[in-house]
């Protein structure tokens, strides 16, 4: 009992605390969005797919590492290290538009 009660827990604190708020998709393309963390799978914070965003998920940015894909420098994916080569947005931009016929939502600049 005492272990499921543990687990039922854990569930209940990692989909709680999992950083992801308000996920409604933005009324206009590339709209600023303060309040959204990922829209249509797409982290706006990192600007890539919420599914391969190795600065949001330490379980992927693992797998980044075991495969010798990752930036010292700035500790993300070197393929996401739009740091050292801004040209890398462009794939993930392109692979978004792909998928949904719109650019992907932008997050508020301070």
């Amino acid at each position: 009992m005492k272990k499921t009660l543990f687990v039922l827990s854990l569930f209940v604190l990692l989909a709680v605390g999992c950083g992801k708020m308000n996920t409604a998709a933005p009324e206009a393309s590339g709209a600023a969005l303060p309040a959204a963390h990922e829209v249509d799978g797409w982290c706006i914070e990192h600007e890539v797919p919420e599914a391969v965003c190795a600065l949001c998920n330490p379980k992927v940015a693992e797998d980044y590492k075991k495969n010798g894909d990752w930036c010292k420098e700035h500790n993300r994916a070197e393929t996401q290290c739009f740091l050292c080569d801004s040209s890398r947005k462009e794939k993930f931009i392109a692979q978004y538009e792909a998928q949904y016929g719109k650019k992907p939502p932008i997050a508020e600049k301070h």
